[in-house]
C-alpha cells in the first residue's frame, strides 16, 4: 500500500479499530472508468478468473474483505467492503450479476463480449485457453466511503 493510501486507510478509520483484511487496487481494464462508477453507485460488482488466483497462489476474497480502490495512478477513491463471494462458471453467471458490474450499456451482451475479449487477452499472456465455462470469482460489494466528490482524474 503506498504512503497516500495507507494515509486515507488511517484517516477513515481514525481512532477506530482498523479491519485486518484490506487490499489496494485498481481495476484490470479501464481503472478510472470502473473506479467512478464505483464511486457514483452504478458497480457494485466485479470478477475475475479463478485461475489467476492459482497461478499466482492468492487467497480468495471474503466478506471480511475491505478494498481501497485505486484510480490509474494509484490513488484512492473509495473504499468498499466485500458482501458476497460466489465461484460461478462464466457461462451461468446470472443477468442481475452482470447489470451489477456496471459497465458499458449495462447488458448482459455487453458484459459477455467485453469480459470475453478481456479474459481471451489475459488468459493467452500466460497460455492458457479461454472457455465459456471457465470459473469466475463473482464479488458483490458495497461503498463503504468516497474519497471525494471530485470526479476521478486519470
Amino acid at each position: 500500500m503506498n504512503s497516500a493510501t495507507q494515509t486515507y486507510w488511517d484517516e477513515y478509520w481514525g481512532n477506530q479499530e482498523k479491519p485486518q483484511s484490506v487490499s489496494a487496487w485498481q481495476f484490470g481494464a479501464a481503472p478510472d472508468y470502473l473506479a467512478q462508477l464505483v464511486v457514483d453507485g452504478i458497480k457494485t460488482a466485479t470478477c475475475s478468473g479463478h485461475i489467476f488466483y492459482e497461478l499466482e497462489n492468492e487467497p480468495l476474497p471474503t466478506t471480511k474483505d475491505y478494498n481501497i480502490i485505486l484510480n490509474s495512478a494509484d490513488q484512492p477513491v473509495a473504499i468498499t467492503k466485500t458482501v458476497e463471494v460466489t465461484i460461478t462458471p462464466m457461462n451461468k453467471v446470472s443477468e442481475e450479476f452482470a447489470i451489477a458490474e456496471g459497465e458499458g450499456d449495462r447488458t448482459y451482451r455487453y458484459w459477455w463480449e467485453a469480459h470475453e475479449e478481456f479474459f481471451r487477452k489475459e488468459l493467452h499472456a500466460i497460455e492458457h485457453e479461454f472457455s465459456e465455462d471457465m470459473l469466475l470469482v463473482c464479488e458483490r460489494f458495497e461503498v463503504i466511503h468516497v474519497k471525494d466528490e471530485q470526479p476521478i482524474k486519470s
